[in-house]
C-alpha cells in the first residue's frame, strides 16, 4: 500500500476516509483534555460529583451560613465553661473533681446520647431533630446559671449536652440532603464553625468581651454565649425547607455495629480525639514540671488556634477531603508533633503545637466527610451515630490512661505515648478504609 505523504508510516494501515477520521480522532483527544479535572478549584466550586463548573446559588450561600452558624453552635456554650472556672469554682466552692466532672461530661454524653440522636432522627426527621438539639442547647446553656445551686448547674449542663449529642448526627444528614454533590465542601464549612466554636469563648470570655459586657458575672456570661444558639435555631426554623431537595424518610435508627466501615471510621476518629483532647489536657502540666510555665498559654493558644488552618488548606487541596491522603497524612503528622513535644526544647514545642493543632483539625474534617459520602441518603444519621459513638468513646478513655501511666510513674513524658500509639493506629486503621471517589446524588424523578 503506497504511504500517504504527509502523513507518519506508524498510520500506513488507516482507512482511508480522508480528513474526517483525523478531525475524529482531534476532536477525542480534545475531549480528554477538557475532562481532565484542574488541579486547583476555588472552594465556592468545590463539587464531589465532578461537576466542578457548577456555580454556587444565592439558597446555596445561605444554606452554607446555616451551617457555620450551627457548626459554631455545637462547641460555642461548652467551651464558654473552662475560662470561667475560676469564677464557678470559688462561687459555687466547687472541688477538683467536681471541676472536672464539669468540663468532661459534655464529652461522655457525646458518646452515650449519639443513639438518642440518631432515633429522635428517626422519629422527627433531621430538620425536626436538628431545631430540638439547637433548642435544649440554647434554653439549658442558658440556666446553668440561675441560682447559687450546683445541682442547677450540673443538671442544665447534663441537659445541654444532651441536646450537642443530639444535634451532631443530623449534621451529616442535612449535609447529604443540601448538598449531595458538593459534600466535602459543606463538611468543610460547618467543620469550620465547629472549630470556630472551639476558640471564640476562650477569645472572647476574658479579660474583654462577653464577661465584661455581663458585668463580671458568669451566669450572665454563659446566657449571652446562648443567644447565638437561639439566633441560629430561629433562622434554621425560618429559611431552612422543611424537606431535603430528594426526601429520603429515615425508619431505621440503630447503628449497625457490625458494619466495618462505621467501626474503622468511628476508630480513625477516635484516636485523632484522643490525641487532641490528651494533648490539651496534660501539656499544661507538661510545660510546667519541665520548667517552661510561661509557654503554657501562647503553647495552647496555638495548638487550638492552629485548627482554624485547615480551611484554607483544604480550599486549594481538596483531595485531602476525599482520599486517604487526609488521614495517613494527618496520622504521620501527629505522630511526629508529639514526639517532638517530648523532645524539644525550650520554645520549640510552639513549633509542633501548630503542627499538632492542623492535624488533629484535619482529622477531624475528614472523617466529617465520610458518612454522608458512604451511607444511603436515609442511612446517614445511622452511621454516623455509630462513629460518634466510637469516637468520643475513645476519646474518654485513652486520656485516663495517659493520666493513669503519668501517676504511676511520676514521669511526665510518658503521658503522651497512648497519644503516640493511638496515631499509629490511626493511619494502620486509615489504610483499610475503603473511600468511594465520588458520592452519588439520590435517585429521583
Amino acid at each position: 500500500m503506497r504511504q500517504t505523504p504527509g502523513r507518519p508510516r506508524a498510520w500506513r494501515h488507516w482507512p482511508r476516509c480522508g480528513t474526517g477520521c483525523w478531525r475524529a480522532w482531534g476532536r477525542w483527544i480534545r475531549s480528554r483534555r477538557r475532562s481532565a479535572v484542574p488541579a486547583r478549584r476555588p472552594l465556592s466550586r468545590l463539587d464531589d460529583g465532578g461537576a466542578f463548573g457548577v456555580r454556587l446559588t444565592r439558597r446555596d450561600w445561605v444554606r452554607l451560613l446555616l451551617l457555620w452558624l450551627g457548626g459554631i453552635d455545637l462547641r460555642l456554650t461548652l467551651l464558654a465553661v473552662p475560662p470561667l472556672i475560676p469564677l464557678i469554682h470559688r462561687e459555687l466552692h466547687l472541688d477538683e473533681k467536681s471541676v472536672g466532672a464539669l468540663v468532661s461530661l459534655p464529652v461522655l454524653l457525646f458518646a452515650t446520647a449519639a443513639v438518642p440522636g440518631s432515633l429522635l432522627i428517626a422519629k422527627l426527621g433531621v430538620r425536626g431533630a436538628l431545631l430540638a438539639g439547637l433548642g435544649l442547647v440554647a434554653v439549658f446553656g442558658a440556666t446553668r446559671g440561675v441560682g447559687p445551686s450546683t445541682t442547677v448547674l450540673f443538671t442544665s449542663t447534663f441537659l445541654m449536652g444532651l441536646g450537642v449529642a443530639v444535634s451532631q448526627p443530623a449534621f451529616p444528614s442535612i449535609v447529604r440532603d443540601w448538598f449531595p454533590r458538593r459534600i466535602a465542601l459543606a463538611t468543610a464549612v460547618y467543620s469550620n464553625g465547629i472549630l470556630i466554636g472551639e476558640t471564640l469563648p476562650n477569645a472572647l470570655t476574658t479579660p474583654v468581651g462577653v464577661l465584661p459586657l455581663a458585668h463580671g458575672d458568669w451566669r450572665w456570661a454563659l446566657a449571652l454565649w446562648s443567644v447565638l444558639v437561639a439566633v441560629t435555631a430561629i433562622a434554621i426554623a425560618i429559611a431552612a425547607p422543611r424537606r431535603g431537595p430528594k426526601p429520603a424518610v429515615p425508619t431505621r435508627w440503630w447503628p449497625s455495629w457490625r458494619e466495618g466501615q462505621t467501626v474503622r471510621i468511628g476508630l480513625v476518629m477516635g484516636m485523632a480525639s484522643a490525641v487532641y483532647f490528651g494533648t490539651n489536657a496534660y501539656i499544661p502540666d507538661f510545660l510546667d514540671q519541665t520548667g517552661r510555665h510561661q509557654l503554657i498559654s501562647p503553647t495552647l493558644a496555638i495548638f487550638n488556634g492552629a485548627q482554624l488552618l485547615t480551611a484554607p488548606v483544604v480550599a486549594v487541596w481538596d483531595r485531602l477531603l476525599t482520599g486517604r491522603v487526609g488521614f495517613i497524612g494527618s496520622a504521620a503528622m501527629m505522630v511526629a508533633a508529639q514526639i517532638g513535644i517530648v523532645v524539644t526544647p525550650g520554645a520549640g514545642v510552639l513549633l509542633w503545637a501548630l503542627v499538632l493543632g492542623f492535624a488533629a483539625a484535619l482529622a477531624f474534617i475528614v472523617v466529617l466527610t465520610m458518612p454522608p459520602r458512604i451511607a444511603a441518603p436515609g442511612d446517614v444519621h445511622r452511621m454516623s451515630a455509630g462513629v460518634f459513638t466510637f469516637q468520643y468513646a475513645i476519646a474518654f478513655v485513652v486520656p485516663l490512661f495517659s493520666g493513669a501511666l503519668w501517676d504511676a510513674t511520676g514521669r511526665a513524658v510518658l503521658a503522651f505515648v497512648p497519644g503516640i500509639i493511638a496515631a499509629v493506629v490511626m493511619g494502620w486503621l486509615a489504610l483499610s478504609l475503603r473511600i468511594p471517589p465520588a458520592v452519588q446524588p439520590p435517585a429521583g424523578p
